[in-house]
């Protein structure tokens, strides 16, 4: 493998700081956090699950026009690559559609905007989805609860041991437990999980989203950290893999995964925050708070189509993990699998790095029991 950190062209270095300098401020799951998130979830259960929530969000007005236009402008032709080329003007593409995601956050159009974007759950998707929900549940654990400072804790020893850069700060208005943004990791004030969740959650938010971050940011080029189209699907599968090569996937965690689908698809068609809460309370049972987090994961910024995407990365990236050679580059930085062919030859080409940071449980799986390798594996 060449290596080019020497070599590189001016016109790369500086076509990919433009073009970073450009979208940086372009962060959907940041701006579709709802300001409100409390209060409004406060609303819904004193009105009996009858007054929708009117989430609220801190984003700051943008010129669409110009951006598309200076976006578009780059002259990603000069780049003397085709692979490159390809690359770059993909990426470019992406942050065009992110953009009028960004823009409409809050308006009835954010949904068709998702819909674009991240795409709806298929049959396939829907078949999924019910197979697992009719598992029969195993026995409750008699795990021990953790609420914040204790997860705290367990995600700093995790990130200290593997000698990560990060910051831990504690948020009022997350709806996930915790989540990467950056280097930052957001912590949920109000968040109660068990130690294996609590486990689980370290693999997946530090050990992929943090460690993709990471090794994006060692890059010669900063546009693995702008991210591949839709890399989405890659990165969520990547993290849920994790849970499980680290023995920490749980029946229960992949129903909310399989939960998260149907909820997507019920806000598609139904459109109405209410119907959408009732199904998983009434049809599939689902505990009140959870089920108003599910739904409010959903109905976010409008209505956000990606939480369907997690079943489906899961089985792309077990049947990855399992059948590719180069699988390993996928945490080189925000890489979809769509992708992998042509990152691994920028970095044959020494254009780019393999991962300096390889995600512990990819690094050093467990083996899984027999129960856990069915159930994962006949996802489809």
């Amino acid at each position: 493998m060449i290596e080019r950190d020497d070599v590189l062209s001016t016109s790369i270095q500086v076509l990919d700081n433009a073009l970073f300098e450009q979208v940086k401020g372009i962060n959907i799951l940041d701006a579709v956090a709802p300001q409100n998130f409390r209060q409004e979830k406060q609303a819904f259960f004193a009105s009996n699950f009858s007054q929708s929530p009117v989430f609220t969000y801190a984003t700051k007005p943008i010129d669409a026009f110009r951006l598309k236009r200076d976006l578009f402008n780059l002259p990603i032709d000069e780049l003397g690559d085709d692979d490159l080329v390809t690359l770059y003007s993909s990426v470019i593409e992406s942050y065009v559609d992110k953009i009028d995601q960004y823009k409409s956050i809050g308006t009835a159009d954010f949904l068709y905007d998702s819909l674009r974007y991240y795409g709806e759950p298929s049959e396939k998707d829907c078949r999924n989805a019910n197979f697992i929900l009719h598992l029969p549940d195993l026995e409750e654990s008699n795990d021990t609860l953790l609420g914040a400072a204790d997860i705290v804790a367990k995600l700093e020893a995790f990130a200290q041991a593997e000698n990560y850069q990060y910051q831990i700060k504690l948020e009022d208005s997350l709806i996930a437990n915790a989540l990467v943004s950056g280097t930052t990791v957001k912590v949920n004030r109000a968040a109660l999980i068990s130690e294996t969740e609590a486990n689980a959650l370290a693999h997946h938010e530090l050990g992929v989203h943090l460690v993709t971050t990471l090794n994006a940011r060692s890059q010669p080029l900063r546009v693995l950290g702008m991210g591949s189209p839709v890399n989405t699907m890659t990165q969520e599968g990547l993290a849920i893999l994790s849970e499980y090569l680290a023995g920490f996937m749980t029946l229960p965690r992949l129903k909310v995964l399989a939960l998260r689908v149907l909820a997507v698809k019920s806000m598609i068609e139904e459109k109405d925050f209410k119907k959408t809460f009732l199904l998983l309370k009434e049809q599939h049972h689902v505990a009140d708070e959870q089920a108003f987090t599910i739904t409010a994961r959903v109905y976010r910024g409008g209505g956000l189509c990606k939480d369907y995407l997690y079943l489906q990365g899961l089985h792309q990236m077990l049947n990855a993990y399992e059948t590719r050679t180069d699988f390993n580059n996928l945490l080189s930085g925000k890489v979809s699998i769509a992708q992998l062919p042509l990152i691994t030859r920028l970095i044959d080409k020494g254009y780019l790095h393999k991962p300096r940071l390889l995600s512990p449980a990819i690094a050093r799986p467990v083996e899984n029991d027999a129960v856990q390798q069915f159930i994962t594996h006949a996802i489809k």
